[in-house]
């Protein structure tokens, strides 16, 4: 079985390019190019120097004892929260900035679900003197107050997605529309494994530096490269992605993906796609979404803003159908708790997302032997008011 992408853009079912005939010469273009320029030895060069010394790469793997002796197990940190600008998702914009440049771009565009991906989009802007316009739900701007300062801060144009859920689908679909009106000089930096082929792809290869720090730090840290589970959240699945990499073909390893179950799987507010969704196209890929019988996307709903997304990238999709991974989803009311549980725990506060995926291991069962790893793919700054209102602090 090929977990990975084929020469036609596809994982197994899923994938493709399905984009308006004007995005055709913007996507070709990067289709042509996308992995001789990445693969090249002077790119990989100023890529990994970047990774090192500005985004401090790289990140430690954090065994957590307190955590570990609560649930039986030795529970493993990937501590994603401690890059610079407080998520995984600096990686990814790091290494498509530099594609970007290698293109000719000027101009970025990005959309935002948590303000994570748009502030590490700005960042990446101002680093290399580009103009930048991140796209962000109205609803998700008013929740992620404090991640829109920083993007304006750091010289971003932020414009409001005022149509549909006026969130992450919203704000996608006014980047798509700005891409489409600038093909010259604009470069989509997409913040997820989604979208038309090469993006699922290209973003797994940023992220898979997750895995690939993972497992050095694991044979060091235990004798062994494999680790018994892997877990991390998955709303459209960048960091799951890229903490799934280099695991994918070892067998042994578990792979666990943590969906967003908002207020239950079947209360209507949720964003638990593989269990709601079906087969469609969304974004420009053929995936599994959540829609009603004649195709319509319905609105997802988590309390997290980077996980209300009503699909998945093409790969989990084919993770999910082959099951070489397992999908699951936790509850709003869940998540909060295991936020807490690890900051009091662990003096760690994670972000929202993070904790979908640590709230899974109560759902678990361990000998005491087995050797877990949690994605923490970001920090929880930016979800301090919610939890605030949530617990009353």
């Amino acid at each position: 079985m090929n977990y990975f992408v084929n020469e036609k853009g596809y994982y197994g079912d899923f994938g493709g390019a399905y984009i308006p005939e004007m995005l055709y010469p913007n996507v070709e273009e990067l289709r042509q190019h996308y992995l001789e320029i990445i693969n090249a030895p002077e790119f990989q060069q100023e890529f990994r120097a970047l990774l090192k010394d500005y985004v401090g790469r790289p990140s430690p793997l954090y065994l957590a004892k307190r955590l570990s002796e609560k649930y039986n197990a030795n529970i493993f940190l990937k501590r994603e929260d401690l890059n610079h600008t407080g998520a995984h998702k600096i990686n990814n914009t790091i290494g498509q900035i530099l594609l970007a440049e290698k293109l000719g771009k000027k101009r970025i565009i990005a959309e935002t679900g948590a303000g994570q991906h748009g502030v590490a989009t700005a960042t990446v802007c101002a680093l290399r003197g580009l103009e930048c316009v991140v796209y962000m739900g109205e609803i998700d701007i008013q929740r992620q107050a404090p991640n829109v300062a920083r993007m304006k801060m750091l010289g971003a144009k932020v414009v409001s997605a005022v149509s549909g859920s006026k969130t992450l689908k919203d704000a996608t679909n006014e980047a798509m529309r700005d891409w489409i009106n600038n093909p010259i000089d604009t470069h989509y930096i997409i913040g997820s494994v989604v979208g038309p082929h090469p993006y699922p792809d290209m973003v797994a290869l940023f992220q898979s530096v997750i895995s690939e720090e993972t497992k050095k730090q694991l044979l060091e840290q235990t004798g062994n490269d494999q680790p018994d589970y892997v877990l991390a959240c998955v709303g459209g699945g960048s960091n799951a992605m890229g903490m799934f990499y280099h695991f994918v073909n070892d067998k042994d390893v578990k792979l666990i993906a943590v969906e967003a179950a908002g207020k239950g799987v079947h209360s209507g507010h949720s964003a638990a796609t593989t269990a709601l969704g079906k087969e469609g196209v969304l974004h420009g890929s053929r995936s599994i979404l959540m829609q009603t019988d004649d195709g319509q996307v319905i609105e997802p709903y988590s309390i997290s803003a980077g996980l209300d997304y009503p699909g998945i990238g093409p790969q989990h999709a084919h993770l999910f159908k082959t099951t070489r991974a397992e999908y699951v989803s936790v509850s709003d009311e869940e998540s909060l708790d295991a936020g807490l549980l690890l900051t009091q725990l662990e003096g760690i506060i994670p972000a929202i997302e993070s904790a979908h995926a640590l709230a899974y291991l109560e759902k678990m069962e361990f000998t005491g032997k087995e050797n877990v790893v949690v994605c923490l793919s970001g920090r929880g700054d930016k979800d301090m008011e919610t939890y605030m209102k949530h617990f009353g602090f």
